[in-house]
């Protein structure tokens, strides 16, 4: 598989790193390339050099670079997930956001900051992202198994209940999370308020260390999974024929995938259509094949969220522009597409 595919891999990673150069040296302090690479020289003892200020480099730890690699993580996060679940359900309109996994999860984090605030401010700060981690995926996961059951017919996906049910959700969703915020303190409204629009403004080393151990692990495992759901896109019976085990491949599936979606929303909040349109994009341009289109998604969507969040922060500055608006914006016209070809294919249209 590497040896085909490996081109596209060092393309989408050279994307990556480009992505990531970018995200860490433009914003409100400059840092020049040449003093970036002086800062990793330093750090790495190739050089004693000084090319750089005490301001850029405590910019660079403090903020920068924390925040660059939270948006890298939960980027990659959306993709391989969004990725994944399409496999599952065998359509690409499948999406952590549009089937109201991420609404579902956004839902539950919001219920554990009006109700377990006092729990969250007992156990203490690195503690209470695992707490909001945990009711995100918990969120995450209801919805992604309601979903799952009500699409379900003759071992089939049926696009219609697919997203009417995900409609639904994040109907519901929104309606309890809006009657929380009614609830809520004024300073349960502002994160509430950071949940809904989603950023990556809150970014800190105590906040990427709360959210590695839960997205690194899906990000890893569901490549893994990319030749199961190769057969199962065949069908579940006959992805049974090949020594398949269908049970297990989508119990894992569910699992990391909404692990990865509500460590996500719990560390960032709502961010919408990273999941939809990346795995897209590399279909469009090298076919179905999920040993390509799952982990490159990975590296794709790590790169897509990055751009976003440099744009967000950049755009209107000094203020920053909430990060869900900036994909949103450039997701749904491709979504549109999406449901167009959709519907073409199917010659509705």
């Amino acid at each position: 598989m590497f040896k085909s595919y490996k081109f596209i891999f060092i393309g989408l990673s050279a994307l990556l790193l480009v992505a990531i150069t970018a995200g860490v040296c433009i914003g409100a302090v400059h840092i020049a390339l040449g003093q970036f690479w002086s800062m990793i020289a330093n750090f790495t003892g190739l050089s004693h050099t000084k090319l750089y200020t005490d301001q850029q480099l405590a910019v660079l730890l403090s903020l920068r670079l924390p925040r660059v690699l939270m948006g890298a993580l939960i980027g990659a996060a959306l993709a391989v997930s969004g990725a994944s679940l399409q496999g599952l359900f065998r359509n690409p309109l499948a999406e952590p956001g549009l089937i109201g996994v991420s609404s579902g999860a956004t839902l539950f984090a919001a219920l554990m900051i009006v109700f377990g605030g006092q729990i969250l401010n007992i156990i203490g700060s690195i503690y209470s992202y695992y707490a909001l981690a945990l009711a995100a995926f918990t969120g995450a996961f209801v919805t992604t198994l309601t979903v799952y059951r009500m699409a379900m017919f003759q071992g089939k996906t049926v696009i219609t209940a697919l997203l009417l049910t995900g409609i639904a959700i994040n109907a519901i969703a929104f309606a309890f999370t809006g009657l929380l915020t009614y609830l809520s303190t004024d300073e349960q409204l502002r994160n509430l308020t950071f949940w809904s629009l989603g950023s990556l403004g809150g970014a800190s080393w105590v906040s990427l260390s709360s959210a590695v151990p839960f997205i690194v692990v899906p990000v890893i495992c569901l490549p893994f999974l990319a030749k199961s759901l190769n057969a199962i896109a065949l069908g579940e019976v006959q992805a049974a024929h090949m020594g398949i085990n269908v049970n297990r491949t989508k119990t894992l599936v569910i699992i990391l995938a909404t692990m990865a979606v509500g460590a996500s929303v719990a560390v960032a909040g709502l961010i919408s259509f990273i999941g939809l349109v990346t795995p897209h994009i590399l279909r469009l341009a090298f076919g179905s094949d999920n040993r390509l289109v799952i982990p490159g998604a990975a590296i794709l969507g790590a790169a897509a969220l990055t751009g976003a969040d440099l744009i967000s922060r950049t755009i209107v500055a000094p203020a920053e522009l909430p990060i869900g608006i900036v994909t949103a914006i450039a997701g749904s016209p491709v979504f549109i597409y999406m449901i167009y070809s959709q519907l073409k294919k199917q010659q509705i249209l």
